[in-house]
C-alpha cells in the first residue's frame, strides 16, 4: 500500500530543494497530485499476477496462442522515469487456455512496480509458466526509456528489445521462429 502522505511530504521537499515556491498557485496541489499518481503507477506492488490466470477454459487447444502489441507503461527503478512500449506474449497450452485480457493484466500488474525491462520480461514469462503450466511461453518487449531520452545520452526513439523463452520456445528453434515471425507480422 502506497503511503500518499509520505510521498506528499517528500515532493514538497523536492519542490523546495529545486528552488521553487510550493505555495505558488500552480504548485499548491502538486504534492497531492504526485502522491495520487504514484499510487496509480505502483498499484502492482504486492499484487500476485498469477491470480489473474486462475480462471481458464479446457478447450483441448495445443497450438500457439499469441497476444501481441500489449501497451504498457512502467517506471525505471534507477531514476523513476517512465519506460513504455509493447509486449508480445505467446504460449502453447496443454489444452487449457485463458482469456486474452488476463495475459494483458499480468503485464499491467508487473509493469506497475519499480522495474527494469529485463526483469519485467522474465517475470511475465515465469508468471505464465507457473500459473498455466503450458508447453512453452515466449515474451518479447520493445520499449523506449525516458532515462535515455530525457537525460544521459539523450537518444529519443531508441528502443530496447528483450525476450524470454521457456519450454518449447527455448528448446525448439522452429517454434521460436514461428512466434517471432507472427509477432513481426510476417
Amino acid at each position: 500500500m502506497v503511503d500518499e502522505r509520505k510521498i506528499e511530504k517528500a515532493v514538497l521537499s523536492i519542490i523546495e530543494a529545486i528552488g521553487e515556491d510550493p505555495t505558488r498557485e500552480g504548485m499548491v496541489g502538486t504534492p497531492r497530485r504526485i502522491a495520487e499518481m504514484y499510487a496509480e503507477l505502483f498499484m502492482g506492488i504486492g499484487v500476485d499476477p498469477r491470480e489473474e490466470l486462475t480462471v481458464g477454459f479446457e478447450e483441448g487447444h495445443h497450438e500457439m496462442v499469441i497476444i501481441k502489441d500489449i501497451p504498457f507503461y512502467s517506471l525505471c527503478e534507477h531514476h523513476l522515469l517512465p519506460f513504455y512500449g509493447i509486449a508480445h506474449i505467446g504460449y502453447i497450452p496443454k489444452g487449457r487456455v485463458v482469456g486474452a485480457s488476463k495475459l494483458a493484466r499480468v503485464v499491467e500488474i508487473l509493469s506497475k512496480r519499480p522495474q527494469i525491462q529485463e526483469r519485467l520480461t522474465t517475470q511475465i514469462a515465469e508468471t505464465i509458466m507457473e500459473a498455466l503450466e503450458p508447453n512453452g511461453v515466449a515474451v518479447v518487449i520493445q520499449a523506449e526509456h525516458m532515462c535515455m531520452t530525457l537525460r544521459g545520452v539523450k537518444k529519443p526513439g531508441s528502443n530496447i528489445v528483450t525476450s524470454a523463452n521457456r519450454g518449447l520456445f527455448r528448446t525448439n528453434a522452429a517454434t521460436r521462429a514461428e512466434f517471432l515471425s507472427l509477432v513481426q507480422g510476417r
